[in-house]
């Protein structure tokens, strides 16, 4: 009896201490499992108040936006707005405020409002002042990707996320006023949908958002705060208890025998350890997918930045030195306008997927979003080894993709900074946007290393810009110079309109500096336009004299600008046989389709096409042949060298000589001796202009010579 009573005490002890143990762990276990599904849903809530924003980039940052904003497209901003952020990113109420703060369209799941004003007027005050807020910061100024104001509240009692962002260019081409865009205002409601796919997306626990949490042990509840720190509601959820469970599941064994219970701990133990495994795997997997981007499976930008920081707090002097490496697509909008949406994501996988087969072992890759991407090399070799492996990524990323049964070509531009001994993240960040925006300058599908002197540049560039803007919206500061073009005989037979900037501090601004900020700013197709109505405005007092406009690449590429330069013609009178387009080889290998078409229609109306700085380019002889052109204007780098010894005669004959056998008409340019005249005169040339003839004249002084002119033309006939 005693050793049977010591060993039902033992056994009695034993289940006792056990039972213990077992309670403790699974109070352990749940308390563990509790922190850890707190902390993933806050995770999920903070990304989901960023994702909303993300989603109204693809119709807010759109040339066809702003234009459709304007100009109060109802059919294109219900399609564009109303049905598609609703059906593809479940945004359930949209509003499109104008630039002078009207109503310009309203949508309540995804169909379009008639009576907008009326229901405008229920969220007037949750609208405005987070329209208020977003131009105030518009207005401050940025460079590619628009601000944005996210935050939580509440509509009829219910909440939501609000979310407003500025519709604006993403070419560049459509210039407004910072602060004065049309905003874009999406609602999204923290219903049983919006819970769903937060789930979904994110793996977080079966709850709720509400404004009244329901009491109780059996939940979970975390507080929603907005921006200003007010409580706007609450997620509730069923939590998950693992030790609960597990503990339910073994109490049958507790009661048992202590023999069971022996028979069963290492069953047990081991379901211990795979309740266990499996809440890690859980944890691991949660967080995999909050620091990775959703659709091409890379670090996104948060993880990125850790990761960045992390390298950088631990790098040593013997360590290889970091560089980082900013990478920006070159014409994906082009290819997600043409191909749509679906296929602009499978072409940022197959992007992906390029790089990843690209980089070297060690390195990091992340997508920081939209058609952006980052590389973390450590470079042995330093700037030399970076720049290679630069130009395998461009290279790779130049081969074209198919895409949906289709080709999709897009290039990429690559800014570089390597942190020597710089540690600061942000810094290094800031200067690898410089050296890209240096890339995207001289031409898109390149690199640049950053020098200090560009951030110099950068500024100089940013004045200029402002400056310009300035120039444009007000006027008394650009002109319009005319330099004579003249025939064999001296005559002038008409005149190359040229942009001129007076600034009122600092003068004489010339072309070559604030043209470039002009393509690269957007401001040139206005810059261009206005160009081209001050050449109309004289050619239709002129009748009869060719005139002659440069036309920029952001010109051409405009689908609308052929109807833009009609419309000019016909509000000034000026006869289109009397313009004449100067555009340059460049345009026609970047864009064969939309300008053959646009070149087509300026020839159908009588316009003529001229190809300036002819034989500096690529393949000329077969633009000649490939595209109708009038005339060829031999450029100044020849004429300035002819009567040399270094060849140049024969080759500018043999351009004279090339025009003539297929009937197009020549012009020499930058003529400043009589020696050049007179040779160029004995090769051919039709045309001539140059300071031998004229120095660039203001409209009153050309205007004075072409009536000089016309009087000795009378006086003769």
């Amino acid at each position: 009896m005693l050793v049977l009573a010591a060993v039902v005490v033992v056994v009695a002890l034993a289940a006792a201490v056990l039972a213990g143990f077992l309670f403790w762990s699974a109070h352990e276990i749940d308390q563990s499992a509790s922190e850890r599904q707190r902390v993933r849903i806050a995770q999920a809530v903070k990304l989901q108040l960023d994702a909303v924003p993300r989603d109204q980039e693809s119709a807010a940052v759109w040339d066809d936006a702003v234009v459709a904003a304007r100009d109060r497209d109802m059919e294109w901003l219900a399609f564009n707005i109303g049905s598609w952020t609703y059906t593809y990113f479940g945004h359930d109420e949209s509003y499109v405020i104008s630039a002078n703060d009207e109503v310009v369209y309203v949508a309540h799941d995804g169909v379009t409002v008639q009576q907008m004003d009326r229901a405008f007027e229920t969220r007037r005050e949750l609208i405005e002042p987070i329209v208020a807020e977003v131009r105030r910061v518009a207005a401050s100024g940025y460079l590619d990707t628009p601000p944005h104001i996210a935050d939580y509240a509440l509509i009829d009692g219910l909440p939501v996320i609000i979310s407003a962002i500025p519709i604006v260019s993403d070419t560049g081409n459509i210039g407004q006023r910072p602060g004065r865009e049309a905003v874009l205002i999406s609602v999204v409601r923290l219903e049983l949908d919006y819970e769903l796919r937060m789930m979904q997306r994110y793996m977080t626990e079966v709850g709720r958002f509400t404004t009244n949490p329901a009491a109780g042990a059996d939940l979970s509840v975390m507080p929603i705060a907005n921006r200003a720190g007010r409580i706007i509601a609450f997620f509730e959820w069923i939590p998950y208890r693992p030790g609960a469970e597990l503990l339910g599941r073994t109490g049958p064994a507790l009661a048992a025998t202590f023999a069971v219970v022996a028979l069963l701990l290492a069953a047990l133990a081991s379901r211990l350890r795979r309740a266990l495994n499996a809440l890690e795997h859980r944890r691991i997997e949660a967080e995999r997918q909050a620091g990775h981007d959703p659709l091409t499976g890379l670090l996104n930008r948060l993880s990125f930045d850790r990761l960045f920081d992390a390298r950088l707090s631990t790098q040593t002097p013997r360590d290889a030195p970091l560089a980082l490496l900013m990478l920006d697509l070159d014409r994906f909008k082009q290819v997600n306008d043409t191909l749509g949406h679906s296929a602009g994501d499978d072409l940022i996988c197959a992007v992906a997927d390029r790089l990843r087969d690209v980089i070297e072992p060690g390195d990091v890759l992340a997508r920081l979003g939209g058609d952006e991407f980052a590389i973390l090399h450590s470079s042995f070799a330093g700037q030399v080894e970076v720049t290679a492996l630069a130009h395998r990524i461009i290279e790779a990323i130049g081969r074209p993709f198919r895409i949906q049964g289709s080709e999709a070509f897009v290039g990429v531009s690559i800014g570089i900074v390597i942190a020597d001994d710089e540690i600061d993240s942000h810094e290094l960040s800031r200067k690898a946007d410089i050296a890209l925006y240096e890339a995207k300058s001289a031409g898109r599908n390149r690199s640049a290393v950053y020098r200090e002197a560009m951030g110099e540049v950068v500024q100089s560039r940013h004045s200029v810009e402002a400056d310009l803007r300035e120039a444009l919206r007000v006027p008394g500061q650009l002109w319009v110079a005319y330099q004579p073009l003249c025939d064999s005989d001296g005559n002038i037979i008409g005149a190359e309109a040229l942009i001129r900037w007076t600034n009122p501090r600092v003068g004489d601004i010339p072309p070559a500096r604030f043209i470039g900020v002009a393509e690269s700013s957007g401001l040139i197709e206005q810059l261009g336009e206005f160009v081209l109505r001050r050449a109309a405005q004289f050619g239709a007092r002129w009748p009869g004299r060719n005139i002659a406009v440069n036309i920029s690449p952001a010109q051409l590429r405009n689908p609308t600008f052929p109807d833009r330069v009609f419309a000019i013609l016909a509000e000034t009178g000026m006869n289109p046989a009397d313009l004449e387009m100067e555009i340059t080889e460049s345009i026609l290998i970047e864009d064969e389709t939309v300008v053959a078409g646009a070149i087509r229609a300026f020839r159908e109306a009588g316009i003529r096409i001229a190809l300036d700085d002819f034989g500096t380019g690529y393949s000329s002889l077969n633009y000649l042949q490939r595209y109708p052109v009038d005339r060829i204007k031999i450029d100044r780098s020849f004429v300035s060298q002819l009567m040399t010894s270094n060849g140049t005669d024969a080759i500018v004959q043999a351009l004279v000589t090339l025009a003539r056998a297929l009937g197009i008409e020549v012009t020499a340019e930058g003529v400043e001796t009589r020696e050049q005249y007179e040779a160029l005169l004995a090769m051919g040339c039709d045309t001539f202009q140059g300071y031998l003839f004229s120095a660039p004249l203001t409209v009153g002084d050309i205007e004075v010579r072409l009536r000089e002119a016309s009087q000795a033309t009378s006086r003769v006939a």
